[in-house]
């Protein structure tokens, strides 16, 4: 991208880079100083706009009653705004997080007031609570986004991964086959291949059970879709690094040689609502990430993006890699090989197929272990029905040997 190198070049000679909005948004035809300002990472990430088939989506979308779960998190609130552009029905915004959620409410308020929306507060893993939605509201389409995803945090607490991200897939799923739900559309993470840590786990067991639950019944179509980190998610590493360089460092990394793949929000949940209309039940779509981003290179360039010289005015911090983190992520298990569709972005992973029961009578196991508050029993049970999930920095390791 022209821009990326022009960037690279200026920095390579400690030149100070400032971005100017494009000449249609000047003011009277005239540039105002309030419009220059810094160049943000997140611009040089960014790849050619991914052209979506909207008269596809639009088809699927327009005059749907649509349920949106984790409705307030980075990636339900996008998956929210751009179903809104396509005039659905009514839109269902459901989150146990009150202030995002009523965060969320005005904001729709005010940028989409001809969308009808109701907002639940709710929480997945209460069963009675999501059949009343289901029941209330009677949604057509689910986008299932409500889900624990910070991995070390899930390292510490295995039973909470267990109850939200699979027991509340669970109960999300068996609810849209219940009330003949037309297609659930599952968001899930690269993480969950080949997993080295609870988080990734969880997500692979809910994958699991909603691709089993969708080759067992007719009716309800059920797709996944998996991607790796999203630019300026709650939590990820861009706005953390902002605000160390802000604070006057150090900027902390895990690993000088970790690396990730990264997509800005709205290109993620412009894949999502793609691969849900493409998706005739059953599938694993995986998105074309692009290259994978060395995390040290990253800080370094918004150090410098930032006026500030490393080493001299802020330093790089090596910290160790937190519990379950992985040097590289993947987006393709070692079994999986790929099936390309008609968008050169998306293509189908071909994984292995569980048996309905078998994947049934496994998670009421796990979930069953939630009382005794064992994280180790919880944990090998995981590594049971996920055979590829092999620890990394983690206490867990000793459960593999």
């Amino acid at each position: 991208m022209r821009k990326q190198e022009i960037v690279d070049l200026c920095l390579s000679h400690n030149t100070k880079v400032l971005n100017v909005p494009p000449v249609t948004n000047w003011i009277n035809g005239q540039l105002s100083f309030r419009q220059i300002r810094k160049i943000q990472i997140e611009e040089l990430l960014e790849r050619e706009p991914i052209r979506l088939d909207e008269d596809n989506i639009s088809k699927q979308l327009n005059g749907k009653t649509v349920l949106v779960t984790g409705a307030a998190g980075s990636i339900g609130s996008e998956i929210v705004r751009q179903i809104a552009r396509f005039n659905p029905g009514m839109l269902i915004l459901l989150d146990q997080a009150e202030s995002p959620l009523y965060e969320l409410e005005m904001e729709c308020l005010e940028q989409f007031p001809q969308v009808k929306s109701e907002v639940v507060m709710g929480d997945v893993r209460n069963r009675q609570r999501m059949e009343n939605v289901f029941r209330t509201f009677r949604p057509q389409l689910v986008y299932h986004a409500a889900a624990y995803k910070h991995v070390p945090m899930m390292e510490l607490n295995p039973s909470e991964s267990v109850l939200t991200n699979v027991l509340g897939t669970k109960i999300v799923a068996d609810l849209a086959v219940g009330y003949k739900v037309e297609k659930f559309v599952m968001i899930s993470t690269d993480k969950a291949v080949n997993p080295t840590n609870v988080m990734g786990a969880s997500k692979r067991i809910a994958e699991i059970y909603t691709q089993s639950l969708n080759n067992h019944i007719s009716g309800t179509r059920f797709i996944t879709t998996r991607f790796g980190n999203v630019l300026g998610s709650s939590g990820s590493v861009i706005p953390r690094f902002r605000q160390q360089i802000e604070n006057g460092g150090p900027v902390t990394i895990t690993d000088p040689e970790i690396t990730r793949y990264f997509m800005t929000i709205p290109e993620a949940c412009r894949l999502v609502l793609e691969a849900g209309c493409m998706g005739k039940g059953g599938e694993i779509f995986i998105f074309d990430m692009g290259k994978s981003v060395k995390i040290i290179d990253l800080a370094k360039k918004m150090i410098a993006l930032s006026g500030m010289e490393l080493g001299k005015d802020i330093d790089i911090s090596i910290t160790g890699l937190r519990p379950g983190e992985k040097l590289y992520e993947e987006l393709l298990n070692n079994t999986e090989n790929t099936v390309p569709t008609h968008h050169s972005k998306i293509l189908i992973a071909q994984v292995k197929e569980y048996n309905y029961e078998t994947v049934s009578k496994d998670i009421s196991e796990l979930v069953s272990l939630f009382d005794a508050q064992n994280n180790v029993q919880i944990v090998t049970k995981m590594k049971a029905m996920v055979p590829e999930y092999v620890s990394n920095n983690s206490e867990y390791e000793k459960l593999d040997k």
